[in-house]
Parts: C-alpha cells; structure tokens; sequence
C-alpha cells in the first residue's frame, strides 16, 4: 500500500542535446509511505531539484533495494546543496537544472551555477546509470582486485558529484562524490561504496581547515574510529599531481570498494559523509565571500585552478571511466572544470609568501585535527 501527494512543478532545462528550455511536467512527488512486513517506512521525495531518474513506479516497488536507497540519497544530497549556495548567492543567481538520459540505460541530473556574484562556477551532479561495463572499466577494476569475469557484465551506478569554483580567491574550492556501484557477474553481484570530500583552497586559512576536517572526522567516527585516519592518508594520497611533487588541496577523506561491514552499515556512512559537506564547507563562504582581494590574489588563484584542471584530467579516475563509459555525457564529465584558469610557465611563488605557505602544505600533508 501506498499513498502519494501530486504536484505540479517545473523545471528549467538547459536548450542543449535536445532539451526544452523549460519543461513542465506532472510528477508524483511529495510523502510516500510504504508498508513492509513489520514496520512502515517513509520516503521523501519532495524539493528535489527535479523528478528521479528511476521510474515512480519502480522506486515504489523496490523500496528496500539499495539502488532505490541511493538514488533517493543523491537525489536529497544535490537539492541541499544546491539550495544551500543559492542562499549565498547575492546577485540572486539560480541553479539551471538540466535533466538527462541516457540511451544506454539511466540518465542523470546536472544542476550549474555560472557567472555568479560568490561562485564563478557551480556545478551539482548526479547520475543513475546502468549497462554492461566497457572493456577499458573492467580493466580498471581487475587492477584494484576486484575478480570479474569475461563477456558481458551488467552494472549500475548511482552517485553524486560537485565541484564548487568560487569568485573570491579567499573562499576554497571544495569538491565531493558519493558513489555506489554493482556487477552483476554471472549469478554473483558484487557491489560498493566510494567518494569522499576534499577542500582546495588558494591561501591557506588554519581556521578554515580545521573546521573542514573536524566536520569529516565527526562523520567519520560516528561508524568507525579508524575511518577518518585511514581515509585522510588515501585522501593525500590519491589528490596528488605527481609530475608537480604537490597534493591539489589540503586533502579530506577519499575511499573506494568499500563493501564492510554490511551494505547497511556502509551506506549509513556514506551517507553521514555526504550530509557533513554543507556544514564542513558553508561557513567558509560565509567567513571569507566578501573579504576584499586584490588583481595578484586573482592571478594566484587561475594559476592553482591550472593545476586542479590537470589532475582531472590527467589522473582523476572518475574522470578516466565516465569517458569510457558508452554514451557519456562529457557536458556533465567536464562540468568539473572552472571557467578560468591560468599556466605561466616556470612560476614559483615568492618564499615567505602566503601563496608560498600554501605550496608547503601541498607539498607536505599535515594533520588538522587530533587523529587519536
């Protein structure tokens, strides 16, 4: 049994690969309570961004899957987000809302913020996607351990990505994903969890990076207190640029084939990790969006987006399978970058420098808060 509230909402489109520019629709969306065996459970889809990727009908259905879990997760993670940057917006500046799909199986939702007043380029994404996995993602995961078979291989994919670049050079870079995946292989489906959340800023606040740690470590101990310590060092680890010797940021947590100690238990974590982003990351905007800047903070700052833009495009994983996955939709995949960015060849900050402070912190991790 179930009960559902109609409303009538309408959702502005970008007049791109097809699309409307405004769309109105009919949607069943608002209080639908669902009645188990034991006990009733509620499902809020109200005030997303727009409907669900999935079928009504087949959310309703599989209520209890993980899939439905996590969709209607990513779905509330974007719409609070999104609504969380509006409200920091002083030019009134909106969200576009471009929903999509995929000829493949699934589509997405890609919500951008650009040319605002605090953030020059915001962008809040989430995919629901399915198929049989390219040869080039199955070697990708063989490489991390995962036993997967020959021939086709189904999959599915929901997760949510956003990557904030704002105007003022004293306000970070901040950027997150939350994921979850399954294989079905042969009669066996194997499944897990990944993301984290990882702050870019271009001068170094110690203020500002204690609060965003300590809001990471928070979630993280509320499962388990080894969380925070292991998933900081991958974290530092996996946000490195190599060829320049320097971390992109000053890291957060990063995990990936988390499958312990219950799919239950894993998705609770993800899901305090995601809901920790707004409180870790908004203060900051709030504490630094009108503080007065000069022409050389905004040259620093194009020259450190340059080095964000290679990561992404050099070593990001996520960006390496979402363009070989069939049918991407490379739009969305490049939404991560900023609108400006700088190289100068051969720059090296002055020593003694607030930017130079920042480059020795990139170069060398440094634990923000107690990990004990």
């Amino acid at each position: 049994m179930f009960k559902t509230v109609v409303n009538t909402c309408t959702v502005i489109f970008y007049q791109r690969r097809g699309f409307s520019r405004i769309r109105s629709y009919t949607t069943l969306i608002g209080s639908i309570a669902l009645f188990g065996k034991k006990s009733s459970d509620e499902i809020n889809i109200s005030e997303f961004m727009a409907s669900p990727v999935t079928p009504m009908k087949q959310l309703v259905a599989n209520s209890e899957d993980m899939k439905t879990r996590m969709e209607l997760l990513i779905l509330k993670i974007q719409a609070d987000f999104c609504k969380a940057l509006e409200k920091e917006e002083t030019g009134g500046h909106k969200f576009i809302v471009d929903k999509w799909q995929r000829s493949e199986g699934g589509g997405g939702i890609t919500c951008v913020l650009q040319d605002g007043e605090v953030f020059e380029k915001a962008g809040v994404n989430i995919s629901v996607v399915s198929g049989h996995l390219p040869q080039g993602a199955v070697l990708q995961m063989k490489s991390r351990g995962k036993q997967l078979g020959t021939g086709q291989l189904p999959f599915f994919a929901a997760g949510v990505s956003a990557v904030i670049h704002p105007r003022n050079p004293f306000v970070p870079t901040i950027h997150f994903n939350y994921r979850y995946f399954e294989v079905k292989d042969g009669e066996n489906t194997q499944w897990w969890f990944g993301g984290g959340t990882d702050l870019t800023p271009y001068y170094l606040n110690n203020e500002d990076a204690i609060h965003f740690h300590k809001a990471l470590k928070e979630a993280c101990d509320q499962h388990d207190k080894t969380y925070y310590t292991r998933f900081k060092k991958w974290c530092d680890d996996y946000f490195n640029i190599p060829h320049r010797g320097e971390r992109r940021g000053i890291g957060g947590i990063f995990f990936d084939d988390l499958d312990t100690p219950n799919q239950t238990e894993a998705y609770n974590f993800v899901s305090s990790c995601a809901h920790a982003v707004i409180p870790s990351y908004i203060p900051l905007v709030q504490r630094h969006k009108n503080e007065h800047y000069d022409d050389s903070a905004r040259q620093w700052q194009l020259l450190r987006r340059g080095r964000y833009v290679e990561f992404n495009l050099v070593y990001d994983r996520g960006t390496k399978f979402g363009l070989q996955t069939p049918g991407a939709r490379y739009e969305s995949i490049m939404m991560s970058l900023p609108l400006h960015a700088k190289w100068e060849y051969m720059h090296e900050p002055t020593e003694d420098s607030k930017e130079y402070k920042l480059t020795q912190v990139l170069k060398h991790p440094k634990d923000w808060v107690p990990l004990n």
